[in-house]
């Protein structure tokens, strides 16, 4: 056993910096060394007791958590959790928050305080050690804007082609990598289904945010949505998402169920069923993320015929799912994030080896 995570509490209210301090404090692993109650402290604390992790309120008075990452980053790259309201402007603000670096999120009970605040503190005790192993360099320098894509030309109209299908899975640090890839698409490119792990109420707003910047129409799935060219299905938060074959058509069946590799939805559950229903006409990818979730289903994908990639080390926030799938076989080769847009268009269009 190493030295505890050290921890640094950035949030406004004396209230919650004690929760979250005791709560923290719970796990031998975890030692809380200072708590700020604003950026502008926050900033001087880091300096002083050189946190591994930085918890970080989404909304605070003086300077928001978004901002806050935005100048930190750069200068100060370090692993950060954002506490998130589950109010719709507290999910838009996390969503910026991972835009800009943030690592993870957990979002505060709204109901059945006494059981929810001990779910979330368990939830960030996991989430802390997690972000301790997070590889967060690449933010080093980088302008806040350098990252944006750049203004995209008009969306044309969904083309009628079902024949190939994409599945991308993804986790801690993925929202980021997704967008990484999927604003590099074409219209043209074959339906893209994505897991994401995200609770419910996030991942809307996230499919909505991708929409915008992405030549392809993208949406959160819905029960019956067609897997199609130009379109890309995202899984709701709580719901598993399957691929299905529905005479010459692809669709997708959302439906809620039990935890799979302790997810749902889970990618394992997306990539049995594309390993079932699309077989050699799939081109499965695993993008940053912690544990194993899909790397058995990207291995049953490789073996229907499908060709499948995986996020290299050096590129990933956390390097679990990608290097449990590239490890058991079921990913072909390591990519780095900025070439894997390029390598499934080529696998899809013939130009792959």
């Amino acid at each position: 056993m190493g030295r505890p995570i050290r921890v640094l509490i950035v949030d406004d209210s004396a209230l919650v910096r004690d929760i979250l301090s005791k709560g923290l404090s719970m796990d031998p692993g975890i030692e809380v060394v200072g708590t700020a109650p604003d950026p502008y402290v926050a900033r001087d604390k880091i300096v002083e007791l050189r946190p591994d992790v930085l918890t970080l309120d989404v909304e605070m008075p003086r300077m928001d958590g978004v901002d806050f990452l935005r100048r930190l980053m750069p200068q100060y790259p370090l692993p950060v959790i954002m506490v998130s309201a589950l109010t719709e402007r507290g999910k838009q603000v996390t969503l910026e928050a991972l835009e800009s670096g943030a690592v993870d999120f957990v979002t505060k009970p709204k109901t059945d305080m006494a059981r929810g605040l001990n779910a979330m503190l368990m939830e960030l005790r996991t989430k802390v050690k997690i972000a301790s192993t997070a590889n967060v360099s690449h933010w080093k320098h980088k302008r806040a804007d350098a990252s944006r894509p750049s203004p995209l030309p008009a969306r044309r109209a969904l083309a009628e082609s079902t024949d190939k299908v994409v599945a991308i899975g993804a986790s801690t640090g993925g929202t980021e990598a997704i967008r990484e890839v999927i604003t590099r698409f074409p219209v043209t490119t074959p339906g893209v289904v994505i897991v994401q792990h995200m609770p419910a109420g996030f991942t809307r707003m996230f499919s909505e945010r991708m929409n915008a910047l992405s030549l392809m129409e993208v949406k959160e799935a819905e029960h019956g949505d067609r897997v199609m060219s130009g379109r890309v299905l995202i899984a709701p938060g709580g719901r598993h998402m399957r691929v299905v074959r529905s005479g010459g058509i692809y669709q997708v069946h959302v439906e809620e169920g039990p935890l799979v590799m302790g997810h749902c939805p889970s990618v394992e559950v997306m990539m049995q069923s594309v390993a079932e229903h699309v077989g050699a006409n799939a081109v499965g990818v695993m993008l940053t993320g912690m544990g194993r979730d899909g790397a058995d289903g990207m291995g049953a994908m490789r073996k229907a015929g499908a060709r499948t990639l995986a996020q290299d080390e050096a590129t990933s926030v956390v390097f679990g799912m990608p290097k449990e799938a590239f490890n058991r076989g079921g990913a072909e080769r390591l990519v780095p994030l900025h070439d894997i847009a390029n390598m499934v268009l080529n696998l899809l269009f013939g130009n792959g080896k």
